[in-house]
């Protein structure tokens, strides 16, 4: 993992801990596994046999696995692997473990949040009020606002878009859902109505999207599809800045036709003239929907609990195969 991350991510006793099933290496930090530096770390790498892996982790070619030959599972104290897993990790029979599930609670609760904000006009009413300082008219100006019996649009029934479908439940909310790999059957358990992805765009007050980035993605929200966003809708995009043309988007935002909540961007950071960043009808946040201070904590434990497992030989919990990679942010 990162050369600082450890420190926080192994607290409050999680070290001793993983200690407890496991004899643990903290004090070598492997940021580049290339031909480079073949020589460095070389007994350390050679007698590992589970890395614990976290941000900033290198990447696992099959280069690299040669310097690891008793390497036999990976345990991922965060969410996506795609940064770091090969496909070669899967051709040695690594067994690979995730805490995407833990990592993503916080982002479902930041969505729910977005989305009860979104239906009221929190930001707004909140400018208003500090704009003119005085008991603003609220039934007049926000008469057409309100979470009752909205339509929220989710965009993928990942782990994350299950989890807001779940925390959506106790609202009046109708929940439309987009997802290719969600048959009728499954939609009806979901207790969500499915429907194209335009139609969805079409006819939600609040959209949501939770897809994974890859090549048939990107741009998934393009000009001709922003363009299809009601008046007034809310776009949240905690998934992957690519979804969204960023471009696009920002000229239907600087009209004030529609909102926005953006946790995630193309580029990562916009440029320091970007509009979103001033923008009353835009919520820009810097990639905090996830796992953030003590939320870090929980994806210890899952993945420390994963540790456990392995040291009984009890099969993982949260194990993640490759057909994963394809649907998985």
């Amino acid at each position: 993992m990162g050369t600082d991350i450890h420190q926080r991510l192994l607290a409050e006793g999680a070290l001793d801990r993983l200690n407890s099933v496991a004899r643990v290496d903290t004090t070598t930090t492997v940021t580049t596994l290339t031909a480079t530096d073949r020589t460095a770390h070389a007994d350390q790498l050679a007698r590992t046999e589970v890395l614990f892996t976290h941000w900033g982790a290198p990447e696992l070619t099959e280069e690299a696995l040669r310097r690891l030959p008793r390497l036999r599972a990976i345990v991922h104290a965060a969410g996506s692997v795609k940064h770091h897993v090969t496909e070669a990790v899967w051709r040695h029979g690594i067994t690979v473990s995730s805490a995407a599930a833990a990592n993503a609670l916080p982002v479902a609760e930041f969505t729910l949040a977005a989305i009860l904000f979104a239906g009221k006009r929190v930001l707004d009413i909140a400018q208003v009020y500090a704009t003119t300082r005085t008991q603003p008219d609220l039934l007049p100006y926000y008469s057409g606002h309100g979470n009752y019996r909205r339509t929220v649009g989710i965009v993928g029934a990942s782990r994350i878009g299950r989890r807001v479908v779940d925390l959506l439940r106790p609202h009046d909310f109708d929940v439309l859902l987009h997802d290719p790999y969600v048959d009728a059957a499954e939609a009806r358990r979901l207790g969500v109505t499915p429907v194209t992805l335009d139609e969805l765009v079409r006819c939600s007050d609040v959209v949501s999207v939770h897809a994974p980035q890859l090549p048939e993605t990107r741009h998934m929200f393009d000009a001709r599809r922003i363009a299809l966003l009601k008046d007034g809708a809310t776009l949240i995009n905690t998934a992957r800045g690519s979804l969204v043309d960023t471009a696009a988007l920002t000229a239907h935002l600087v009209t004030g036709r529609v909102h926005a909540v953006l946790d995630v961007t193309e580029p990562d950071v916009p440029p320091a003239d970007s509009p979103l960043y001033t923008l009353p009808n835009v919520l820009l946040t810097p990639h905090i929907a996830g796992s953030l201070g003590n939320e870090l904590h929980r994806t210890t434990d899952w993945a420390i609990d994963e540790v456990v497992r392995y040291a009984q030989g009890v099969p993982f919990a949260y194990e993640v195969g490759p057909e994963e990679l394809s649907r998985s942010a």
